[in-house]
């Protein structure tokens, strides 16, 4: 398989995925490979909010500009790994997941954990990216 872009791919003989995701997402050789550390919701003057939908959507902002400084789109995001110490409101968090991937979404694992680095974070998102 020659690929040029990311493939993402749900194999006929897999469950439908229960969440947006994709099952599989193949890389392209030769492709520069991105490792990101886990982006909190923490606002532009350092403050991380109480509310888990507050910090999802300052999550969510500091992906996309995380994106931005190395000049990738979320059509580069090959993997999502989210950790939340507490439920997550998955329709406030899809809105937010649609915002920034549309109709494409790459691979993803969520974990519900006992906590995070500091006692305040109530998710974190790590995103790995590609670019050919």
């Amino acid at each position: 398989m020659n690929i040029k872009t990311i493939v993402r791919q749900n194999p006929e003989n897999l469950p439908t995925p229960v969440g947006k995701y994709a099952h599989v997402t193949i890389i392209p050789k030769n492709s520069d490979l991105y490792t990101f550390s886990g982006q909190i919701g923490v606002d532009d003057s350092g403050n991380i909010p109480l509310n888990l939908n507050d910090q999802v959507r300052y999550t969510f902002k500091n992906i996309r500009q995380l994106l931005t400084s190395q000049n990738l789109t979320s059509e580069n995001i090959i993997k999502v790994n989210i950790w939340a110490t507490e439920e997550i409101d998955w329709n406030f968090l899809y809105a937010e997941w649609d915002k920034l991937f549309g109709e494409s979404y790459p691979s993803m694992t969520i974990g519900y954990i006992n906590a995070l680095g500091l006692p305040d974070i109530k998710i974190e998102i790590e995103i790995w990216a590609a670019k050919q």
